[in-house]
Parts: C-alpha cells; structure tokens; sequence
C-alpha cells in the first residue's frame, strides 16, 4: 500500500510540474531584454524576424498606434532621427505568464537617452507584450508602452 501511494505521490507531482511549466524555449526576462536591446540599437530593422507580420495592433508612446509591423517600423525609424543613443533596460518588477502558444509579459522598463541635440532623458515606462508561438517561433504579436501622466 504504501509503495502504491508513494508511486501515486511521484505521478501527481510530476502532472503539477508540467503543468506549471512553460512552454519549451517561451520568452523569459532574457529574451524581453533582448527585444529591448533591439529596441536600443535603434534600429527598428533589426527586430522584423521578432515582430508578427500582417495586420496587428501596435501601441507607441507616440502616435496613438500603428496597424502593422511595417508603419511601427517605420515610425520608429523617424523618431529615432532625434536621438543620439538610447538604452532601454527591463525594470526587475517584469511578470511572464505563459498559456500554451501564447505568453505575455508586463513591466516596467528604464529609458536612458541622448537626443540629437545633446539632452539627457532619463524616465519610466510600462510595457506589455504578447508573443505567439508560429512555426515554431515566438512572434510579437502585441505590444503596449505608455507613460504615466504627470
């Protein structure tokens, strides 16, 4: 009986754990720090391979949205024209929750930049992303940043 039990015991504990886990190679705190880093080369080309194509919503700080990856790159690459450099860093408050073919992720994330006319900004933002597994692949297929108001 009691070798039953512990055999019972064993199986359970090992359904939980499968269940708890993510799914294989979904996106962890390394993986949103390397999207960020994309994002801090400044180079919006760069994340295409990282970014869902066709029709998804996209919201920036500025403008309102984009409707697909080719306007945020685009946009992106405008307003990069301002800046000298730009790193942005995942906050430690980052939060992953993972659901079969989807994960999203929310956090804060620093910005420390230098326009192109030499002023340091140094601020807070909040972000949100949600990626898909296609092929394979986890995708962005939304992401969210916004500042809090003043």
């Amino acid at each position: 009986m009691a070798k039953h039990l512990l055999i019972l015991v064993c199986v359970v504990a090992l359904s939980a754990t499968s269940f708890a886990a993510p799914s294989a190679g979904a996106p962890d705190k390394a993986y949103l720090q390397k999207i960020l880093d994309g994002w801090s080369s400044m180079n919006p080309a760069n994340l295409k391979e990282s970014y869902a194509q066709g029709d998804r919503l996209f919201f920036d700080i500025a403008p309102l949205k984009y409707n697909n990856w080719a306007e945020y790159q685009a946009g992106v690459t405008e307003l990069f024209k301002s800046y000298k450099s730009m790193k942005l860093t995942l906050n430690d408050d980052a939060q992953i929750h993972h659901e079969g073919n989807l994960t999203w992720a929310v956090a804060t994330v620093k910005e420390d930049a230098v326009t192109s006319t030499g002023k340091h900004e140094l601020g807070t933002f909040r972000w949100t992303i949600v990626f898909q597994k296609s092929s394979g692949k986890w995708l962005v297929v939304h992401e969210h940043t916004s500042v809090p108001l003043q």
